[in-house]
């Protein structure tokens, strides 16, 4: 690992590029959002952490002084940092239920960004990891440190029955103990008054729904003060609900692991899904509406992300009735890419490190150490549209890839990358190479599945994305357009079929009344 990090480092530095505004419809502190940066997290002074469980009894005690030493405020949770050794500590970690972050949690964040890397760790080495977990929790043997023990009413037995005790007011009063008044709000001081964050997420295609809004569908909202942490996952339509009440200023994160099975991006250090600020807002929760005016990172992550999640639906039954691409698929973004693959190796797909670093140059080295599955180029796509089919043709190819396994795609992704690097940039070379039939199959129908997606979004036209090539990806509209279905088609895209010829020979022996229709077009184009 040693080595990889300033490295990774550089690579994102050149990846960079943010614009300062996000648009809101409510409660966001525009004063904390315009500063909003996508590189390290600037701490500012440690704050005294106000879930302690011994400010909880003090702020008990303020509160109830005669009930104080009758009731029983016993630690709930531990707020605690690991320090992995490497990824399979991580990963440990992870698959025990541990949420992770790089930051510590009880500092004023001046700047806010998408990582942190701890000063008196080596810049080389794996960072402190932050976590809150359960008192009783079973400590793997990993390198850990208890901060401190903290008491979260929510999760404490006894709290709810009748005590005569209102948790909201002594959760405010242990936040004014400690010197946090200004993080809280003036809230009704009912026991019975609950603020429960809710909201919702939407983008605007400017093309699409007469440029209304959509939701961003299925990522997860983060939220928390301090210690107390809640995540929601948002449906399909943008809104989200927590499920913890809060009464002080939370800080808000999207979180793009989506519900359907796919990740995008990652930060600087082992996480794979992007997150992207909010700012901070009240506990009422917030309403976002992004548009390409925003900042730049965050509306093509909502664009993939959405993308992404309309072809998973797709892929359904009822619908195109094809694969879904394997499940933890690893989508990244490079920004100052144009080019996109589907070079599936997290999922086994083996490329040569040379042929790597002549696709991607600097980047290379997060490939061969993150593995994704897809990356995407979106140098240039600065629209809804474009990165939208150029996400859904990426997917197209994942499905395929599911059907057909790694042997196949080995060939094929080293027909694209020795095209790529041999043509100038050229990525389908002439198709005379070794591996050009794996290319022309595979290439007809990641073109042919985006532009369908493209035409059910946008209207008009089938699109003609990729039909100057010296393969023909007309051969399947012409197809699909006289009765043989997306689900037929995929049918016969199996690991046997690596050239046109074999393709024309699969689809007349699984649809022999469409014989004709099949010669047609495989003479025409």
């Amino acid at each position: 690992m040693r080595g990889r990090f300033v490295i990774i480092a550089m690579a994102l530095a050149l990846m960079s590029c943010s614009k300062d505004e996000v648009i809101s419809d409510r409660n966001i502190d525009f004063s904390y959002g315009k500063d909003l940066t996508h590189e390290m997290i600037v701490l500012g002074d440690r704050l005294e952490n106000p879930y302690k469980t011994e400010n909880v009894r003090k702020a008990l005690k303020s509160l109830y002084p005669t009930k104080a030493d009758r009731i029983e405020v016993k630690t709930t949770d531990l707020y605690v940092r690991f320090l992995p050794e490497d990824e399979a500590e991580y990963d440990q970690l992870v698959a025990a239920g541990v949420k992770l972050v790089d930051h510590p949690l009880d500092y004023d964040i001046v700047v806010e960004g998408d990582w942190y890397h701890d000063p008196d760790i080596p810049e080389n080495d794996m960072t402190w990891q932050y976590a809150v977990v359960p008192s009783d929790f079973d400590f793997p043997d990993i390198r850990y440190e208890v901060i401190d023990e903290c008491f979260i009413a929510e999760y404490a037995s006894g709290t709810r029955a009748d005590d005569g005790i209102d948790w909201e007011a002594v959760e405010r009063e242990a936040y004014v103990l400690t010197g946090n008044a200004d993080r809280i709000l003036q809230v009704a001081t009912k026991a019975s008054e609950k603020t429960v964050p809710s909201g919702r997420i939407t983008i605007v295609d400017e093309h699409a729904n007469g440029g209304k809004p959509f939701g961003v569908a299925g990522v997860t909202v983060s939220c928390n003060s301090f210690v107390k942490f809640d995540h929601a996952t948002t449906d399909r339509d943008g809104y989200f609900t927590m499920s913890k009440s809060f009464s002080s200023k939370l800080r808000y994160r999207l979180i793009f692991k989506n519900e359907k099975g796919f990740s995008i991006g990652f930060n600087l250090v082992l996480v794979p899904a992007s997150v992207s600020t909010l700012g901070k807002s009240g506990p009422e929760g917030l309403d976002m509406t992004i548009t390409k005016e925003s900042e730049e990172k965050l509306f093509r992550r909502c664009v993939v992300n959405n993308a992404a999640y309309d072809y998973y639906s797709r892929c359904a039954e009822n619908d195109m009735d094809i694969a879904v691409p394997p499940s933890d698929l690893r989508i990244w973004i490079f920004h100052e890419l144009g080019a996109s693959s589907a070079v599936m190796i997290h999922h086994g797909a083996f490329v040569q490190q040379d042929l790597i670093k002549s696709f991607l140059g600097v980047f290379s080295p997060l490939v061969e150490y993150f593995a994704p599955d897809i990356t995407l180029g979106l140098e240039g796509r600065n629209d809804y549209r474009s990165i939208y089919s150029n996400t859904c043709h990426e997917l197209a190819h994942a499905s395929h890839f599911t059907k057909v396994g790694t042997g196949y795609w080995d060939e094929y992704i080293k027909y694209i990358i020795s095209s790529y690097v041999k043509s100038a940039g050229k990525a389908y070379g002439d198709g005379t190479s070794a591996g050009a039939g794996h290319c022309a199959v595979g290439e007809m129908w990641g073109y042919f599945i985006e532009s369908k997606m493209y035409k059910d979004r946008y209207g008009g036209a089938f699109p003609t994305f990729g039909t100057s090539n010296w393969f023909k990806p007309q051969i399947f509209r012409y197809l699909y357009e006289r009765g043989i279905s997306c689900s037929q088609i995929f049918e016969v895209l199996d690991s046997s079929v690596t050239s046109e010829s074999l393709l024309k020979n699969a689809l007349m022996t699984a649809y022999p009344v469409k014989k004709n229709v099949i010669e047609q077009v495989f003479n025409r184009y």
